[in-house]
């Protein structure tokens, strides 16, 4: 009986060891998924994943925690690699998902508010940490093994901050409205040329240098999950421009990058497809759980409600089919990646007669 505590044990400390910083992606799944859902006209379904991502959020700060005090000097190398500290970054967006569905299904403009805070606190912390760390380690590696789609969740990050803005800035009075607007306007803006230069990186790498199999992680549907973010925050800026004259003046440019950034994720569809037949079907890469595999829920989740906020704010009528159609494609995503983890939690921990 000792012997299958312990094995249990050495085992959970081993996985707290391990845990990935890009858990938070679960977040941010699970959070995107209930707003899609919301916009859907499942009112009941989106409350349901709201209170489940409650307890996703405070579950993974708890071992988020707990693996910093029991194995800080493993949370600091991730910090410094290169393919592993962009991960921090789900704690961003993840926070102001949270903050979202604070303000959009529940109705706390306050709580949302605070969760603004929140995630401008941990995007400074991160941005300047990660960046800074990676730019002054003496040993890097080269290009196509230091680059993954993972570093946009940078971009991510900055776009999360932008839609949560811009959602608080439509419910508060001025001089807040004002203020919110302009913030939000200035990550949209931020988000937009940190994806540029990350984009070419990331597209030099895809072209001039091997891929393996195993080089095509899930976090490349990232490509086109920043830009499916940043359509959101760009048409809810188009929203939010009636009260704020400054943003009336900027309406054909807002207008113009936010179908540019729609177009681009959009591009990026078939070419994620295609990729992960070749890696999956033709190369056959085994098909099994990984919690970067919320890095394609995600993006999934965030182009439904990306579209139908831009249909919305720029009346594109003939859209209506593609936000359903992505909600469902989610929604079967997020149950089956779900799935996949409760599968490997319970394989991993159920009891063996070998424990005994």
């Amino acid at each position: 009986m000792h012997g299958r505590h312990d094995t249990r044990a050495m085992r959970a400390a081993h996985d707290l060891a391990h845990l990935t910083p890009a858990y938070f992606g679960l977040v941010m799944a699970t959070g995107i998924v209930s707003l899609a859902a919301d916009l859907e006209g499942w009112p009941r379904l989106a409350r349901a994943l709201f209170c489940v991502n409650l307890a996703f959020y405070a579950g993974l700060w708890v071992l988020f925690v707990l693996r910093f005090a029991r194995f800080r000097s493993r949370v600091y190398d991730d910090v410094v690699d290169h393919l592993h500290g962009q991960g921090f970054f789900t704690t961003v967006a993840g926070s102001s998902l949270i903050g979202s569905q604070f303000v959009l299904l529940a109705g706390d403009d306050l709580t949302g508010a605070g969760f603004l805070v929140v995630t401008v606190i941990l995007w400074v912390v991160f941005t300047y940490t990660i960046f800074t760390a990676l730019t002054i380690k003496e040993r890097k590696p080269t290009l196509d093994q230091g680059i993954s789609g993972g570093w946009l969740l940078a971009v991510v990050a900055t776009q999360s901050i932008a839609v949560l803005a811009a959602l608080l800035a439509a419910r508060f009075g001025q001089p807040y409205r004002q203020t919110l607007n302009f913030f939000a306007l200035s990550a949209w803006l931020w988000g937009g040329m940190l994806y540029i230069w990350l984009m070419s990186l990331i597209f030099y790498r895809y072209a001039f240098f091997r891929f393996f199999p195993g080089d095509l992680a899930p976090p490349y549907w990232i490509n086109m999950g920043a830009m499916a973010i940043s359509t959101l925050a760009g048409s809810l800026l188009i929203t939010n421009a009636p009260e704020a004259p400054y943003l009336t003046s900027l309406l054909p440019f807002v207008k113009g990058f936010t179908i540019f950034y729609w177009a681009t994720g959009t591009w990026w569809i078939p070419m994620l497809v295609v990729l992960g037949i070749w890696r999956h079907v033709y190369k056959r890469f085994p098909l099994t759980y990984d919690p970067l595999y919320w890095g394609v829920v995600f993006p999934l989740g965030m182009y439904a409600a990306s579209t139908r906020q831009m249909r919305s704010a720029m009346h594109f009528d003939f859209l209506d089919f593609i936000p359903p159609t992505f909600f469902v494609i989610a929604l079967i995503a997020w149950a089956l990646t779900l799935l996949g983890l409760v599968t490997s939690l319970v394989r991993r921990y159920r009891p063996r007669i070998a424990d005994e």
